[in-house]
């Protein structure tokens, strides 16, 4: 049997069949429901406070390890430095939060400028959700925009090619 379809001044769609009805979802295997469990009787304050934990760890670390002290004729640890010499666009970034972490800003942005710009947002934003999981603040939001983010990460792209650029003044970007 073929279905005609309506005349032009016809507004009833009733000869075509309905759409068909979809399945519906598996039930959840094992590990989907003990990490559902997981999900739900957790806290809200606990992910920042997680966060807060892998930060301050990380920060011990670059404290410990003093990244600006290390021999200058080591093998570098970047693997893409490392393979073909030159500076990826995170290189230098742990010796700038090193620095930072020092109060020294002027060495801090000649290692990696970009993760001195960036730390005040990334600072807010985390305030902004850690505040409201803790006390209920509620903070005036940010959220970029993509067109803003496309923006940032050419940005971003720029800085990496400059600074592997050897003329003046680029070389002030060579770590």
């Amino acid at each position: 049997m073929t279905v005609e379809p309506p005349p032009a001044n016809a507004t009833s769609t009733e000869p075509y069949p309905p759409y068909p009805a979809y399945p519906p979802p598996p039930p959840p295997d094992r590990l989907t429901r003990f990490f559902l469990r997981i999900q739900t009787g957790t806290p809200r304050w606990l992910a920042p406070l997680g966060v807060l934990g892998c930060v301050a760890a990380a920060s011990g670390y670059v404290l410990w390890a003093d990244p600006a002290a290390a021999d200058a004729n080591a093998q570098p640890t970047c693997l893409v430095k490392f393979l073909t010499g030159f500076d990826c666009p995170g290189c230098g970034g742990t010796r700038a939060v090193w620095y930072m972490l020092h109060g020294d800003l002027p060495a801090a942005a000649r290692h990696h400028a970009l993760l001195l710009f960036v730390a005040p947002f990334i600072a807010y934003l985390y305030v902004a959700w850690a505040g409201k999981a803790w006390f209920g603040w509620r903070l005036p939001s940010w959220e970029p925009s993509s067109k803003a983010l496309l923006w940032f990460l050419g940005a971003w792209g720029i800085f990496s090619v400059l600074r592997n650029l050897p003329w003046e003044p680029f070389t002030w970007f060579f770590v």
